[in-house]
């Protein structure tokens, strides 16, 4: 329960749920934790941009030198800038392994892949920020299959927590699946405002 709490408080502080168990946490007190979090606070743009930087960043859950790098990458894409970052993020292994259904947490799909249970093309990949391409097949190592988690994924136990997107084929009976092709920013379960995040990061 210790590991949870600063989750709950992270998704206060930030107003989304970061977590399934969260959620209940949340919905209860959906305001930012401490004793002056029901309090009216007066942001500066700064500090709009900033937070929505801070929830993107706290949804794939990764540093802030991974974020302006991806930040750079996106900036040199094809269309806008805001969209073509946020399709950066998602073709990252871990948050494809969550998207997938065989984890249920962005932190658990994290934690699968540095332990080395996740194969891309038959190859251990153990770099949660891999960049997965279109048509690679991401499936769970076969050595790591009986492990309680995978096998609670394999009976669909973590993909109810959302719909399959449209730019994976899964199968979760064998653990495995595909990036058909790169995902539409509609498409991506992510809650952001992405053009205030560009605007943070152009200021």
């Amino acid at each position: 329960m210790n590991q949870k709490r600063p989750k709950v408080k992270k998704s206060r502080a930030l107003g989304i749920a970061l977590t399934p168990k969260a959620v209940k946490y949340f919905e209860a007190r959906p305001y930012p934790p401490g004793e002056h979090g029901r309090g009216r606070k007066q942001n500066s743009d700064y500090k709009v941009r900033l937070l929505e930087k801070q929830r993107l960043r706290a949804q794939y859950d990764i540093s802030e030198r991974q974020m302006a790098r991806a930040y750079d990458r996106a900036k040199k894409a094809e269309g806008k800038t805001g969209e073509a970052l946020v399709v950066e993020l998602e073709r990252r292994l871990d948050a494809l392994v969550l998207r997938s259904g065989i984890a249920r947490t962005i932190y658990q799909a994290r934690q699968m892949v540095v332990h080395g249970h996740i194969e891309v093309n038959g190859d251990k990949v153990d770099k949660p920020s891999f960049r997965v391409r279109p048509d690679d097949v991401i499936t769970v190592r076969e050595r790591s299959r009986e492990k309680v988690p995978f096998q609670v994924a394999r009976e669909g136990g973590y993909a109810g927590e959302g719909e399959t997107p449209r730019y994976l084929q899964v199968n979760l009976k064998a653990l495995a699946f595909r990036l058909d092709r790169d995902p539409n920013r509609k498409e991506i379960p992510v809650i952001c405002d992405e053009q205030l995040v560009v605007e943070y990061y152009a200021r």
